[in-house]
């Protein structure tokens, strides 16, 4: 048949561009009515060129019906365009197609517990749906969550509220998105030491200010230099973003050096502190938790992020917070009631069962935090095994994250030079069909970040495919 393709065309995305990650390149259409053949899943789909052609025909003025046909403008936001896809996200998808087209690939990208939700949180959710609460909440949360959130916050965190200083969202992302919206100008510097979570310099972008990188070193364990942070405030310093536990280096700061940062903070009225905690109850003794808030004088500068999708396993209930002084979480409960309105009614409930399991989550978060330590320890002594691999032995949540940049700069048949942490992950994909993040994704781009959100025997795999992928590496370096 003419002008039919016998096979897609399928080409690679690199990381970071738009998902899928992998495409059918599919010929233009043409005024001729002719089929064609797309691939999608592997399924071969015949489409008539007339039907593809439909709505370019509707789209046309009647006054030109025997004229050329109109382009239409394509050109998007330039606040959209300067914002970067999620590399996490794209690799996480395209290790997923890999995976449905019957490539064992072991994902250890997402950063997503892999333990099911404690069923007395899930029994909260399904009741509510049985008994009918299925209805819109309040766009700032209920007030059921709200108070108990308040009391979490006072117990295990030494910080007060009162239910009109909390607004809970769509997940710890949106409040955190909806805090820097909240309070940048166009030209506000957000500052962000690195390694960071991937989303904090794009949401700066989204809000006009411009993203300060503040580089850690892992020799310090990618912990924040109080004298660097010092010396890049300015007069257009606004927003200072901290996570411990972080992600992606599992790094916890002690109070003492909190302490030394807040010292710094209270010299700069205009600076305002987002305290990403959400991987809070996800730390390892003898490390400990001190929420910035709590420290002296930061209280009425200090906006605190938590959620429920890291300790409680519970990503897909989509249920975060932010605690605050009043003036700014009203303007973020503003934004939340014109963006998305209330959360979902039935996470709510859900989530008052969590924070009702005990002291930080109790017997159910204190198992899998276990669990969590047990792999943290194999892939720590499985990599401090390999050569060329430096490691900062993570003290909380749930990655490690590794300086490879000893393999750079060698190359292997049948692929090409490994030139940075991208062409790794890459490789390692390729030829270990294990999927990894870049740290450039990150910003640092020495390292790559591992997950043990993963099974203790799915890592035990990990690490041989991973170990039998460097072989040609390290072989290349002897030639």
């Amino acid at each position: 048949m003419a002008n039919t393709l016998n096979s897609a065309t399928i080409s690679r995305t690199q990381f970071g561009d738009q998902c899928p990650s992998f495409h059918s390149v599919i010929p233009p259409p043409t005024r001729r009515s002719l089929p064609f053949i797309t691939v999608h899943k592997g399924k071969r789909v015949e489409l008539n060129r007339r039907r593809a052609l439909v709505a370019v025909v509707k789209a046309k003025s009647s006054s030109f019906e025997d004229s050329e046909s109109f382009g239409v403008d394509i050109s998007l936001s330039p606040r959209v365009n300067a914002v970067k896809p999620s590399k996490t996200v794209a690799i996480s998808d395209q290790a997923t197609a890999l995976v449905e087209a019957g490539v064992p690939v072991i994902r250890l990208a997402a950063g997503e517990p892999d333990f099911d939700t404690p069923a007395v949180i899930a029994e909260a959710g399904i009741n509510a749906i049985r008994e009918g609460y299925t209805r819109y909440t309040p766009n700032a949360g209920t007030f059921e969550l709200r108070s108990a959130i308040c009391h979490k916050l006072k117990e295990e965190n030494g910080i007060t509220y009162t239910p009109d200083q909390i607004v809970v969202s769509n997940g710890a992302k949106q409040s955190i998105a909806q805090a820097v919206l909240a309070v940048c100008s166009p030209g506000d510097e957000v500052i962000i030491p690195a390694p960071f979570w991937v989303s904090y310099p794009e949401m700066a972008r989204l809000a006009d200010a411009t993203p300060v990188i503040l580089p850690t070193s892992i020799s310090d364990n990618f912990l924040l230099d109080p004298k660097l942070l010092e010396s890049k405030i300015t007069e257009k310093s606004r927003v200072l973003i901290l996570c411990s536990p972080s992600n992606p280096t599992g790094s916890v700061y002690p109070k003492k050096l909190l302490e030394e940062i807040a010292q710094i903070v209270a010299k700069h009225p205009r600076l305002l502190v987002i305290s990403d905690e959400i991987y809070e109850h996800i730390i390892y003794a003898p490390a400990t938790h001190t929420s910035f808030a709590s420290l002296p004088g930061m209280w009425d500068r200090t906006l605190t992020v938590n959620g429920f999708s890291k300790a409680f396993a519970m990503t897909g209930w989509r249920l975060g917070y932010i605690a605050g002084p009043k003036h700014f979480i009203a303007a973020c409960g503003k934004l939340q009631s014109q963006f998305t309105s209330g959360a979902s009614s039935i996470s709510q409930k859900a989530a008052v069962a969590a924070l009702g399991l005990g002291y930080a989550g109790g017997e159910a978060v204190s198992t899998m935090v276990k669990a969590f330590r047990e792999r943290r320890d194999f892939l720590v002594r499985s990599f401090r095994e390999m050569d060329g691999v430096k490691i900062s032995e993570p003290q909380g949540a749930f990655y490690l994250f590794l300086d490879f940049s000893s393999y750079y700069g060698r190359e292997v048949d049948g692929f090409g030079k490994i030139e940075n942490s991208e062409s790794l992950c890459r490789y390692l994909l390729d030829k270990g069909q294990v999927a990894l993040v870049p740290g450039s994704a990150f910003g640092d781009d020495t390292c790559i970040r591992i997950s043990y959100a993963a099974s203790l025997t799915t890592l035990q795999a990990a690490v041989e495919r991973i170990k039998k992928a460097l072989i040609p590496l390290i072989s290349a370096a002897l030639v």
